[in-house]
């Protein structure tokens, strides 16, 4: 099996699914675990960024482009990520009462992050022509499949107002937006 992927992986352009082992923005880089086993899979940063996200949610189902280097398998491009799956996770307590068919009904809007802190669980984001902040909760981000945001980031989002003020309810790469 190893060798049928590292066999995959040297040709140009081989297409590897799987699942993110953990991505660490702060040192810019994480690893994949294919589907079909394996040695990881180097995901650097600045291939994430080129798919138009900063952070990716250990878990988070990915397909990837691979090529073998000296060093091992290193993604070279990001085709698409699913969010991990959320069994028996509760809903925030800020969205009760809020329906999966309200969440879709809330505009997608372009927007930017104002600053977001990973420790505090929290930030906030500004959308394009408007002056108020929208809340961004971390758990909101991890079910969007999103692990970090960083000041100045753009990305998508729909929000929804709640008894604390605007608060994000879906994020998404900044392309989503674009539509």
């Amino acid at each position: 099996m190893l060798e049928k992927i590292v066999e995959q992986s040297q040709q140009p352009d081989s297409r590897i699914a799987g699942h993110v082992k953990w991505f660490d923005p702060a040192k810019g880089f994480g690893f994949l675990v294919s589907d079909q086993g394996g040695p990881d899979i180097l995901l650097h940063a600045n291939v994430l960024r080129n798919y138009g996200q900063g952070s990716v949610a250990d878990g988070a189902r990915i397909e990837v482009v691979v090529q073998s280097t000296t060093r091992g398998l290193q993604a070279v491009e990001v085709l698409s990520i699913t969010p991990p799956v959320q069994s028996g996770v509760a809903p925030l307590e800020d969205f009760t009462g809020v329906s999966a068919e309200d969440i879709a009904a809330a505009p997608l809007e372009p927007a930017r992050v104002k600053w977001f802190d990973k420790a505090k669980g929290f930030g906030f984001a500004n959308v394009f022509g408007r002056s108020e902040d929208i809340f961004i909760h971390v758990e909101v981000l991890r079910r969007c499949g999103l692990s970090d945001l960083f000041p100045g980031e753009a990305l998508a989002l729909r929000s929804i107002e709640s008894s604390r003020g605007r608060m994000a309810v879906e994020v998404l790469p900044w392309e989503s937006g674009l539509s």
